[in-house]
C-alpha cells in the first residue's frame, strides 16, 4: 500500500507516484514555446486584411436572364452585367410565346427581389425590362450601341466582385419620371454592403447621362496614382419606351414622346432610298419628254439687236483669172509607184528570154 499521511482536518491524502520523464518529452514543451514565439512575431509583421465586421442587412437580389433568339453580343452584355453585380443571379432563357408576367413567379422562385430582363425581336432589335419584382414599378427600354467587356478598346480593368460608385446626371433630379428611374436604378445596380460574395473594395464607377433624350451607361476603372478613369466597358444606350405602375405590366405611368420603334426608322430609310430613286426616274422621263415635243420658235426681237454694232462692208472683188488646179500628192504618189512596178516587171521578163 502507498504510505498514507494524516491531514489536520482528518482526511487521508493519497500520493500517487510520478510519472517519470523521458529526454524527448522535455524538449516538446521548448519547441512549443519557440513556435507560439515565431508565429507571434510573423502576426506582428504582418498587414491586417480587410475583415468584414458588419452585418449583412440588404437583401437585394437581382434575376439577369433573357428570352431566345438573342445575339451574340446580347448573350456577352449579360454575362458582362453578371460579372459586374455579385449580387445577380442566372436562369434558363424563356420561351418568346410566354407572357412578361411568368417572371414574377421566376423571381419569387429564385428568391429575387429585382429582375433584368432582355427581351429579343426578329433577331435584331433588343429590349431591356427593369422591374421592382412582383409589385413594381418597372421600366422598358430599347437598347442600342452595345460594347462588350471582351473589345479591345475597353483597356481598364477592375477587381470582380468589387462595390461601384453610381455617378448619375444632374438631368435625373429635374423630371419625375428620371427621378423614378434614377431610384430603380440605384437599387439594381448598388452591391449591398457587406455581401457575401462583394469585395469591400471601390476600384470603378457606373456613370448614367442623359443626352438625346436616351441614357448612356458606362463603367470606369478608378487609377488609384492620379484618380483617373479608364473605360471598362461594357456600354449600352437605353432608349425609355414606357415606365409601369405594375411588375412587367400594369397602368402607364410615364410615355416617352421621342421614342421611334426600330421599324418605323427602318421604314422612313427605306422611304428616302425609294424618293431618292424616284426622283432620278421623274428626271429621266421628263428629259425624253423634252427630246419629243417641237422645237418652239421664238419670234424676233426687235430690241435685241440696239446695241449690236454693225459691221463693216468689204469692197467685192470679181477674179477674172482661172485659179491654178490644187495638186493631189496621193493621187501623184500612186501613179509614181505603177510607173516603177511596170518597168521591174519588163525587167524581170527581158531576163528571163
Amino acid at each position: 500500500m502507498a504510505a498514507a499521511k494524516r491531514k489536520r482536518r482528518g482526511g487521508l491524502d493519497v500520493q500517487a507516484k510520478k510519472p517519470k520523464r523521458n529526454e524527448k518529452d522535455a524538449k516538446q514543451p521548448a519547441k512549443l514555446r519557440d513556435m507560439a514565439e515565431e508565429a507571434e512575431e510573423e502576426e506582428r509583421d504582418r498587414i491586417p486584411g480587410p475583415v468584414c465586421k458588419g452585418k449583412w442587412k440588404n437583401k437585394e437580389r437581382i434575376l439577369i436572364f433573357s428570352s431566345r433568339g438573342i445575339n451574340f453580343r446580347t448573350r456577352h452584355l449579360m454575362q458582362d452585367l453578371r460579372m459586374l453585380m455579385p449580387h445577380s443571379k442566372a436562369d434558363t432563357k424563356m420561351d418568346r410565346k410566354d407572357k412578361l408576367f411568368v417572371i414574377n413567379e421566376v423571381c419569387e422562385m429564385k428568391n429575387c427581389n429585382k429582375c433584368i430582363y432582355f427581351e429579343a425581336k426578329k433577331k435584331q432589335d433588343l429590349y431591356m425590362w427593369l422591374s421592382n419584382s412582383p409589385h413594381g414599378p418597372s421600366a422598358k427600354f430599347l437598347v442600342q450601341n452595345i460594347h462588350t467587356l471582351a473589345e479591345l478598346k475597353m483597356t481598364g480593368n477592375c477587381l470582380k466582385g468589387s462595390r461601384p460608385l453610381l455617378s448619375f446626371d444632374p438631368a435625373f433630379d429635374e423630371l419625375p419620371h428620371y427621378a423614378l428611374l434614377k431610384e430603380l436604378l440605384i437599387q439594381i445596380f448598388s452591391t449591398p454592403r457587406y455581401h457575401p460574395k462583394s469585395q469591400p473594395f471601390v476600384d470603378h464607377v457606373f456613370t448614367f447621362t442623359i443626352l438625346d433624350n436616351r441614357i448612356w451607361f458606362r463603367n470606369f476603372q478608378i487609377i488609384e496614382e492620379d484618380a483617373a478613369l479608364v473605360e471598362v466597358g461594357p456600354r449600352f444606350v437605353l432608349n425609355l419606351i414606357k415606365i409601369f405602375q405594375g411588375s412587367f405590366g400594369g397602368p402607364t405611368l410615364y410615355e416617352n414622346p421621342h421614342y421611334q420603334s426600330p421599324n418605323m426608322h427602318r421604314r422612313i430609310i427605306r422611304s428616302i432610298t425609294a424618293a431618292k430613286y424616284k426622283e432620278k426616274q421623274q428626271v429621266k422621263d421628263a428629259q425624253k419628254m423634252k427630246k419629243k415635243e417641237p422645237k418652239t420658235i421664238l419670234p424676233h426681237d426687235p430690241t435685241a439687236d440696239v446695241f449690236v454694232i454693225p459691221a463693216e462692208e468689204k469692197p467685192i472683188e470679181i477674179q477674172w483669172v482661172k485659179p491654178e488646179p490644187k495638186v493631189d500628192l496621193k493621187a501623184r504618189k500612186k501613179r509614181i509607184y505603177k510607173r516603177q512596178r511596170k518597168m521591174k516587171q519588163k525587167r524581170h521578163s527581158g531576163n528571163a528570154k
